[in-house]
């Protein structure tokens, strides 16, 4: 009997994964921590994501669901992250076709070759992967596997706060003042947020929508309070290029943020660097670190770091890997996706061969396949795991081929759910009332989001690119 090619996570890119090997007449064995589907994914199922339907579903998972009578979501819609639970996830791992290779309350703790150390090359491609895994009450059990697919994701390691890549004094010690990414603070995290000193530690587009959640809740709660702390030397480089910027989307994003800047609703710590954190006695959390030249304290009440993730490493210590010396992608992946030097728009579609490790048959895929980069799209997740697939199964001109095409922009920004008044307000700050052509792009964007948001819109033509993704 044949063994399973192991795929750890059932996620989206893992439950790819799965499809794809299906197809191909392989067998996988789909390995995840959680108790359910995508349980990274819950965690984050308030947030809208970068890419429309129409970027967020595999084909070949399409296809098994669309048999069964499923339909797809329209497909330049854009989903949250319980839409893509809930209407993707859920629909595939109850497939008859799937649903028999799936193990829940499994984490993975380490992998390795059977009777083989790291150190050992003679006859180690010959012997099978050997997976230790610890089950919900404790369990450990060892697995055979043929291949391995690491699309565990990153979601368990966020980056620590310290400008170094390090963790910064006091940060475990106050750690349950401390939320990593996006919470959901206009739903079940509002009263953990509400008419409290609230710090955002960060400039990406995570840190920007949990500022103007943020700032959303204060119109209810305006004893809220909202401090942004960054180490960009220029906060308005944060902003993106605005009414001119190439995407409309992040443009607008970078607006309202801009605009809440200069309302006074959002005070700016810039360049900061934090250098220690320490409990109070009355709760709250003493922040200091250096404004420029001077050392300086400030007390927040809860702290929102949204630095980024990487990787875990640690089951794959006796995995042969070679990794981009400081990205901790594949090497052969690292030009492409490095982010000082792409966005996600103009990252290429790859596969197998720039996915491969020294350690023969093994893969990692997914957002953790990119390393510490924050440039990963989730179709192109699905493009991986096609060419895995098909390396696997001994396909190899099917596994070299590029069969997906991205637009250069306009998938990967997005901008962030926000409620009728803002939406309104930016509806009403120049949209067809004679803006100047360089703000006609955020005008369009603004135009679109009021209508989400219930309001009438003035008409705007907004190119494709326009539609805000978020």
């Amino acid at each position: 009997m044949s063994l399973p090619i192991a795929v750890i996570g059932a996620g989206p890119v893992g439950l790819a994964a799965a499809a794809h090997l299906l197809q191909r007449g392989l067998t996988p064995l789909v390995l995840e921590a959680g108790p359910k589907v995508g349980h990274a994914v819950r965690q984050w199922a308030h947030v809208q994501m970068f890419s429309p339907w129409g970027f967020t579903t595999d084909r070949v998972a399409r296809a098994l669901l669309e048999a069964t009578g499923w339909e797809a979501p329209p497909a330049d819609e854009v989903p949250t992250g319980g839409d893509l639970v809930s209407r993707y996830l859920e629909p595939l791992a109850a497939h008859p076709a799937i649903s028999p290779h799936l193990r829940f309350n499994t984490m993975v703790v380490s992998i390795g070759r059977k009777g083989f150390d790291k150190v050992k090359t003679a006859g180690r491609e010959a012997q099978p992967f050997v997976i230790e895994t610890v089950g919900r009450d404790g369990t450990r059990d060892w697995i055979e596997a043929s291949a391995v697919i690491d699309a565990s994701g990153t979601w368990n390691s966020p980056n620590p706060i310290g400008s170094g890549g390090l963790p910064v004094p006091g940060e475990s010690e106050v750690g349950n003042k401390i939320a990593y990414g996006i919470p959901d603070v206009l739903g079940e995290a509002r009263d953990t947020y509400r008419d409290k000193a609230v710090m955002v530690i960060g400039s990406g587009h995570s840190a920007l929508n949990a500022l103007l959640e943020l700032t959303e809740l204060q119109e209810t709660a305006p004893a809220t309070r909202i401090l942004w702390a960054t180490r960009r030397e220029q906060v308005d480089s944060a902003f993106g290029g605005g009414a001119a910027d190439a995407l409309p989307e992040r443009g607008a994003l970078g607006l309202r943020a801009k605009r809440a800047v200069e309302d006074g609703r959002v005070e700016v710590l810039s360049p900061f660097r934090i250098a220690r954190l320490a409990r109070r006695s009355d709760g709250a959390v003493e922040v200091e670190g250096a404004l420029r030249d001077n050392t300086v304290r400030v007390i927040a009440d809860r702290l929102i770091v949204a630095t980024g993730f990487r990787p875990d490493f640690d089951p794959l210590r006796e995995i042969r890997l070679d990794l981009d010396p400081w990205l901790e992608s594949t090497r052969a992946l690292g030009p492409l996706i490095d982010p000082n030097l792409h966005s996600c728009g103009t990252v290429r579609p790859h596969g197998a061969k720039e996915l491969a490790h020294p350690e023969k048959d093994f893969y990692i895929a997914g957002i953790k396949s990119y390393g510490r980069a924050p440039t990963f799209l989730l179709a192109t997740g699905h493009e991986q795991v096609r060419s895995i697939a098909a390396a696997l199964a001994g396909d190899h001109e099917a596994a070299a081929r590029v069969e997906l095409e991205l637009p250069e922009t306009g998938v990967c920004h997005a901008t962030p759910k926000i409620g009728k008044s803002l939406a309104a307000a930016e509806a009403s700050a120049g949209c067809c009332g004679g803006a100047a052509p360089a703000e006609a792009a955020a005008c369009c964007v603004a135009d679109v989001e009021a209508k989400a948001a219930g309001e009438a819109g003035c008409g705007c033509p907004a190119p494709a690119e326009s539609v805000a993704a978020r």
